[in-house]
């Protein structure tokens, strides 16, 4: 394994922290059923009763992301959830970043653990 530089490594984290700060948000609020949150749930045509338990989903993932031995694990999980919530905002219309938001979020997940791992290089090679 060839050693990552300290400010790739400090890069990756910032980008992890970053995104697992917000999925956190984003999953407490789920779970706590705030009104905002689910108001914003209702138009995407899923019942109320399942808004706790998609929280629970996204927290459970965010979890498995965060410790170094399953974190690409973590990382294809929520790639599956975040393209479930792309899917879920272009069947209902909604305007392109609200569509896109998702997917820039999946690739900072991707991101921050590209730049911590120099091993994933092999699996996604993106120099000539």
């Amino acid at each position: 394994m060839v050693p990552v530089s300290k400010a790739r490594r400090w890069t990756g984290w910032i980008l992890t922290v970053f995104a697992v700060l917000f999925l956190v948000f984003d999953g407490a609020t789920k779970v706590l059923l705030v009104p905002a949150v689910v108001a914003a749930m209702a138009p995407l045509g899923y019942p109320v009763s399942l808004d706790r338990d998609i929280g629970i989903l996204l927290l459970a993932c965010t979890v498995i992301y965060l410790i170094p031995r399953t974190s690409v694990l973590g990382a294809i999980l929520l790639t599956g959830y975040l393209g479930g919530a792309i899917a879920s905002n272009v069947r209902i219309g909604h305007p392109p970043f609200e569509v896109l938001f998702p997917g820039i979020f999946a690739l900072i997940v991707w991101a921050g653990i590209y730049l911590r791992d120099s091993r994933l290089e092999k699996l996604i090679p993106l120099r000539q």
